[in-house]
């Protein structure tokens, strides 16, 4: 899920665009791609607004966990406001000049970073929850600093990491105006993808497998309920995560390593249906984290009821006003049929 989308959305660059069967990934590119990016938007700003509402109005950022999970639905934010850019751009074209080609690119590599980091950091936080309990329990305080000073550096990080997509990037034409990476040469592209892809998956893959088994063993010696529903937890945060990221992943290594594979339209069609799969990300992070959590559904059930309290209370206001309003109407029809009665 890492970068150069516009790339890999439509490598105009790389396929002649009379060659048989362009003209449909073509068209499949400007049907598919804006419809996914456009679901992936609207329900993702809605899970992490709900997430951002409860965790701040409700939850208070009471745990370390809490401000962790802040912090990665603002980093959810910051790339679900770059799909509408891409969207228009795949139904259309680049149009919005290289200074916001810029800024839009290196904002979702910033994303790309910020999230990984973020979960890499929940994951940490969960085993010294779980395998020291105690010890957290007490250090909670002093936890709780840390998180938001290793939040603030997460984005330090992030946005050292994101600066080539704000240097490289520039829109130019080819078949139509597009939005990329320029790259002095090869090499520097290479090795910049290379160390986004292992900073981006295989080191927060690496951690949470490691800090996950540790986790499951500690919780299979736990003699409570409570284990099974973090389990499930567990596992399905590590699954989602591999069937979300790992195919696009793989298809970058293979695109990056090997150029013949550029110019083969299948390959093509699975990076760009890859790559839309792996941004769902920002939507089921809310689900993952929360929907399948007592405290999320708790919070949420208080909003609902919250919200039916509102509009019940705005209903009797309206009836109300009705029925004055039908009452003051009813004794001016009588008023009025008196004095058509008894004309002066």
């Amino acid at each position: 899920m890492t970068t150069t989308d516009a790339d890999n959305f439509y490598n105009f660059s790389d396929i002649d665009p009379n060659e048989t069967g362009s003209d449909n990934f073509y068209t499949f590119t400007r049907i598919f791609l804006p419809c996914m990016y456009s679901c992936v938007f609207i329900f993702g700003l809605a899970g992490n607004t709900l997430v951002f509402i409860i965790l701040v109005f409700y939850e208070k950022l009471k745990t370390l966990t809490d401000v962790f999970l802040l912090n990665l639905a603002i980093a959810d934010w910051v790339f679900l406001w770059t799909l509408p850019f891409w969207a228009h751009s795949a139904a259309q074209e680049w149009t919005f000049g290289t200074a916001a080609c810029r800024i839009i690119r290196g904002l979702y590599t910033l994303n790309v970073y910020t999230s990984m980091l973020t979960l890499t950091c929940i994951t940490f936080d969960r085993l010294i929850a779980i395998t020291f309990a105690t010890t957290a329990h007490r250090c909670q305080s002093k936890r709780m600093t840390w998180g938001k000073l290793i939040c603030i550096l997460i984005w330090v990080i992030s946005l050292a990491f994101a600066t080539p997509q704000f240097i490289f990037s520039e829109a130019f034409r080819i078949d139509k105006a597009i939005c990329q990476e320029k790259y002095p040469n090869h090499r520097t592209e290479f090795v910049l993808e290379v160390i986004q892809v292992v900073l981006g998956y295989f080191i927060p893959m690496l951690t949470m497998t490691i800090c996950y088994s540790l986790i499951i063993k500690t919780l299979l010696h736990a003699r409570s309920f409570q284990k099974h529903k973090s389990l499930k937890t567990i596992f399905s945060v590590v699954a989602t995560f591999i069937l979300t990221q790992s195919p696009y992943t793989f298809l970058r290594l293979i695109k990056i390593t090997e150029w013949s594979f550029n110019l083969n339209r299948n390959f093509e069609y699975a990076i760009v249906i890859t790559e839309a799969f792996a941004y769902f990300h920002a939507c089921l992070n809310p689900v993952l984290y929360f929907f399948i959590g007592v405290k999320f559904r708790k919070n949420f059930q208080k909003i609902m009821k919250k919200s039916k309290c509102v509009k019940w209370q705005v209903t009797v206001r309206q009836g109300q006003t009705t029925e004055d309003e039908g009452s003051k109407t009813f004794t001016a029809s009588n008023n009025a049929d008196a004095t058509s009665m008894y004309p002066l």
